[in-house]
């Protein structure tokens, strides 16, 4: 869902063909149009509703978060409980509420402007039996089986990845320019580890009933192609199980079809994803987007270098990185390491004695360039 707020400008020169630019002449009026997307979970599982806007086709972020706005949850019975805005345009949910009841989203804007969701169900999603990887000579394929109910036929599935990264060097020195001195780093000071995180880019959709028993046996969640950067050397990925209502299909797969199918005339037009929120005022302000309500089941698996192999990981970006053959002695120090582009990665000795460092390049050993320091708070070793 991270790009529904510019997809619905992306589709509209697509009937104009591709091989002339066109620049569609889009009212005003429809640049900034409000993006509703979410689904909370009923059992206390913290979860977000997104507001945002769409952006012209050519901005170079397509995420322009709605902030300030009041968003409640309110029941049949009458009860409210706030979403709490955690980032811009994201609002937190985190409440165990009955499922017995119906519910609606009330979302008012800054601006003053109001919209309402439809009624919502909760869906008691089914627990997630099974969750695995699979591997083949094409890579590792990652997979999550379950079993549909009367009252949970349509699922969804959205997932979060983690992975160790290292750079291709590590250098456990330190240059101290003020000292014009070369340490061991501390531990607080190492760029020899580092973690990356995505979500999940697609939409995965399947319908039990479409199979015996309505079981879905090991859905394929995510492929993972043979040498790919994420099983360097280990790999997390969270996978999160929703049920649908059966009226909530069609614009999955409508957006579903959207998203996959950029580039093509035959795409389903725009204007056919609504979604379930409304306009409140005389306006009647155009509104995309779909919330949902009900247990978000989850999964969380790892995967280990040592269980793939052979993997073969090959970052070309640092095929040219190697440590030098030429020692920097100390005089050469401020020199050769003073702007930090130049890092000592290995030592060099005289009996034991430690008289110079073979150099290499930052960009070669610091992975903080390239991802965070921050160690998940779910990461186990």
């Amino acid at each position: 869902m991270r790009n529904l707020g510019s997809l619905f400008l992306v589709l509209l020169p697509l009937f104009f063909g591709c091989r002339t630019p066109y620049e569609p002449e889009v009212p005003a009026t429809e640049l900034s149009i409000l993006v509703v997307e979410g689904y909370l979970d009923t059992q206390g599982l913290k979860s977000e509703l997104k507001l945002s806007r769409t952006v012209p086709l050519a901005a170079e972020d397509a995420f322009a978060p709605e902030q300030g706005a009041i968003v409640m949850l309110k029941n049949s019975s009458g009860q409210s409980f706030p979403l709490t805005e955690s980032t811009p345009g994201i609002y937190l949910f985190e409440k165990d509420i009955d499922e017995q009841q119906t519910y609606v989203v009330e979302i008012t804007l800054n601006s003053g402007e109001r919209y309402v969701s439809e009624s919502l169900q909760p869906i008691v999603t089914p627990a997630i039996l099974d969750a695995g990887f699979k591997r083949d000579e094409e890579g590792v394929e990652v997979f999550v089986s379950t079993q549909g109910t009367a009252d949970a036929d349509d699922f969804l599935w959205t997932f979060e990845e983690s992975w160790i990264y290292r750079p291709r060097i590590r250098s456990p020195y330190v240059y101290v320019a003020a000292e014009k001195e070369v340490r061991t780093r501390t531990k607080e000071e190492q760029n020899s580890l580092c973690f990356k995180s995505e979500v999940s880019p697609g939409i995965l959709l399947e319908t039990s009933s479409r199979f015996r028993d309505q079981v879905v046996f090991q859905k394929t969640i995510t492929e993972i192609p043979q040498g790919d950067e994420r099983i360097m050397e280990r790999y997390s990925i969270l996978v999160s199980q929703k049920g649908l209502a059966s009226k909530d299909v069609p614009f999955w797969e409508i957006l579903k079809k959207n998203t996959e199918d950029i580039g093509s005339i035959f795409s389903p037009l725009p204007s056919l994803i609504g979604g379930n929120i409304i306009s409140l005022d005389p306006a009647r302000n155009p509104v995309l987007g779909q919330v949902s309500l009900g247990v978000i089941r989850q999964k969380r698996i790892f995967i280990n270098l040592q269980e793939v192999s052979p993997w073969n990981y090959l970052d070309p970006t640092f095929n040219d990185c190697v440590i030098a053959e030429e020692v920097v002695l100390k005089k050469d120090y401020d020199a050769t390491f003073g702007n930090g582009a130049v890092v000592p990665a290995r030592a060099f000795m005289v009996g034991t004695t430690i008289v110079g460092y073979y150099p290499s390049s930052k960009r070669c050993t610091d992975c903080t360039l390239y991802a965070s320091k921050l160690k998940p708070s779910f990461w186990v070793d």
